[in-house]
């Protein structure tokens, strides 16, 4: 079983492996912008203008000829024209083959794979041999013999030069023989036993006749004809495999197809994300490239070419000057972001636990925190451009895109501690270590923003985003404070030995309160964002992300808790227009509320002569008009003799039998 569970892992490890390669292809791509022009923005001249002027013709020629028909640009425009967009369509073409090739299934993956290494190797055969026989045909024209002859001869001087060409046949000898095993070994063509046989031979050859004493042009075309058996094997596969290949994509395109038919798109989208192992192939890519940006600095740091790092300062502010460098080349591009993002998403999701791990309570929803913290950063960072960035511009920017999403998981902690308190307080849980540790990250919760509000104000002017990261964290706190204060409540209530009636309307004032700020902040980070697109960065991504903030944060919001107020306000009147029981009658009836079950030393009287509590009673009636009891409508509005419209007909409809059936019998007075 463990052998099993350890094979699984491997085989997870190389299907990462094998799918980060096409990242890079596509990463590389988009580094280069697609063979694009890079204008500054502040240019006054497009680009075919700017293409136009830099000819070194005559103006009225550099700029346009005119005819009576149109406008004929130069040659040197249309040469220069014809490059850009034949690059822009290699780029755009490549990046499709990569995104193919990442999408494949791990036994094609491999298949190519093998395929690129074996088309590889006959290059690097190739390029060997020829470094080599140039080596003999210096040698050879400077001693005017041939190895062979100084083998006969032995001339061991001239053998034992470390100069000559010996060592470098020996050494080409070993190389080929290597390429030849993998060549061998990799090569997707027949494997007649014939061709297996000649592969080494074919790879050795050049080496072989350079120790003859043959004619210089056989010695220099002896490399071409080397690589012909691998080259047409190589070639024989490509062509053999162009119709499995088409296949393949087609019985790809069916497959989503099916799937999207039967199923939904958002199925495919999770089938295929799972299968691809989309977050962990990202972070992989995203280390790599890091590693491979960080090997770059320490080398030009070694060799004394990067001027921005001295290497006589001290070790402390050359790690932060490599890691600000690293943060900077590490979401330049598109796909860099997507890897920082997952990264992003990974330790967010360990900061869940460890909350979950503080607070003893059970991960409902799996990487709940991470998946919605990587979705933030990355609409950040399309929000503000963070990859047109320049560098310094752009480290700054990711720092506070950073600043706000701390801020925001700070509002995911409060999600998570905010039910446990309300549970702690509500069931009388008597474990005292629960209670301190929801209460300590409470604490946290308070401490924390306050202290970086501080830092921020005292060291940063006034700005958009100091205000967006002010009214999250001001936010942030006020919820911990209501749910403080909700918490306080339930407990005083928990200690008392009375029915505490007017635990539910402090509960919610508190809440109404707590809405409210939260609303005005809404609204604040609204007008705050609408300044920003309007004078500062904007962009569709921004704007649609306001229009989404407005209708679910705005106008969701004030719907909803408009809707609450007139539930609470009509259940406030209905109440108020029933008799209030006396103390008498109370006495008389000697029984607890039917609703919650409580001692009643005050009493609402519905008209069908039942008793409940006036809180309780208001609660029932946010859901339904009937009596819990006997099902009768328990408020009419009267204007003179006629009764409401509509509410006559719905008591008809409610069955005597029905009513009887639902009236209990053994308490006195109902």
């Amino acid at each position: 079983m463990a052998e099993t569970m350890s094979r699984r892992k491997v085989l997870r490890l190389v299907d990462v492996i094998l799918r980060v390669p096409p990242l890079f292809i596509i990463d590389e791509l988009l580094r280069t912008r697609f063979g694009l022009p890079q204008v500054e923005t502040n240019s006054t001249l497009s680009v075919l203008e700017e293409i136009v002027l830099n000819n070194q013709e005559d103006f009225f020629r550099r700029k346009f000829i005119f005819t009576d028909t149109d406008y004929q640009f130069d040659s040197h425009f249309y040469r220069i024209f014809f490059i850009k967009v034949s690059k822009f369509v290699v780029s755009f073409l490549g990046c499709l083959a990569a995104s193919c090739i990442f999408m494949l299934w791990t036994k094609h993956l491999i298949i190519l794979y093998m395929y690129i290494i074996s088309v590889g190797i006959v290059f690097l055969s190739y390029w060997a041999n020829v470094s080599t026989m140039k080596a003999v045909l210096a040698s050879a024209s400077v001693t005017q013999s041939s190895v062979l002859e100084d083998i006969l001869s032995l001339n061991v001087e001239q053998l034992s030069d470390p100069n000559g060409c010996v060592y470098v046949l020996l050494q080409n000898y070993v190389i080929q023989c290597i390429l030849a095993y993998i060549f061998a070994y990799t090569h997707q063509g027949p494997r007649y036993t014939l061709f297996q046989k000649l592969l080494p031979i074919s790879f050795l050859a050049p080496s072989i006749l350079a120790l003859l004493p043959l004619p210089t042009t056989i010695l220099h075309h002896a490399p071409v004809f080397a690589a012909l058996l691998p080259l047409a094997m190589v070639k024989f596969i490509l062509w053999c495999s162009a119709f499995p290949i088409v296949q393949t994509l087609y019985g790809g395109f069916v497959h989503a197809r099916i799937v999207i038919s039967n199923f939904g798109l958002s199925t495919l989208l999770e089938t295929q994300w799972q299968r691809l192992n989309v977050p962990c192939v990202l972070r992989t890519f995203w280390l790599l490239r890091v590693a491979e940006h960080a090997g770059v600095l320490m080398y030009e740091m070694w060799m004394g070419s990067d001027e921005t790092i001295p290497s006589s300062d001290p070790i402390v502010p050359i790690l932060l000057t490599a890691t600000k460098s690293l943060l900077i080349s590490g979401c330049d591009t598109l796909t860099a972001v997507l890897g920082m993002t997952s990264i992003i998403s990974y330790i967010c999701h360990y900061i869940d636990c460890f909350f979950h791990w503080v607070l003893l309570t059970g991960e409902e929803d799996d990487k709940s925190i991470g998946t919605v913290s990587a979705i933030l950063f990355y609409i950040l960072a399309l929000q503000t451009g963070l990859t047109a960035l320049e560098p310094e511009k752009r480290f700054v920017r990711l720092c506070r895109n950073f600043c706000l999403l701390f801020v925001a998981l700070l509002h995911f902690v409060h999600n998570i501690v905010n039910p446990l308190l309300m549970s702690l307080s509500a069931s009388h849980n008597p474990a005292v270590h629960r209670h301190i540790r929801a209460l300590g990250v409470c604490l946290f919760l308070i401490v924390y923003p306050a202290s970086l509000l501080t830092y921020l104000w005292t060291h940063h002017s006034i700005s958009t985003w100091l205000l967006a990261v002010s009214a999250f964290s001001v936010e942030v706190i006020v919820k911990v404070i209501v749910s403080l204060l909700i918490y306080s409540l339930f407990l005083i209530d928990a200690y008392r030995s009375t029915f505490w009636e007017k635990l539910d309307d402090y509960v919610y004032y508190i809440r109404a309160f707590g809405n409210t700020v939260e609303f005005c902040f809404g609204i604040f980070l609204f007008f705050n964002g609408a300044w920003i697109l309007l004078f500062e960065s904007g962009g569709a991504i921004r704007a649609g992300m306001m229009g989404i903030h407005a209708y679910f944060n705005i106008w969701n919001e004030a719907l909803a808790g408009w809707n609450v107020f007139m539930k609470r306000r009509t259940a406030v009147n209905k109440i108020d227009s029933l008799p209030e029981a006396s103390d008498a009658q109370l006495q008389v009836l000697d029984d607890v509320c039917a609703i919650c079950y409580q001692e009643m030393r005050t009493a609402k009287i519905t008209r069908c002569n039942h008793f409940f509590h006036g809180v309780c009673l208001r609660k029932w009636l946010y859901v339904q008009d009937r009596c819990p009891l006997c099902h009768e409508i328990l408020y009419r509005v009267e204007n003179g003799n006629e009764i409401k419209e509509g509410e006559e007909e719905n008591s008809e409809n409610v069955p005597q039998g029905l009513q009887e059936r639902a009236m209990p019998r053994d308490l006195p007075g109902r």
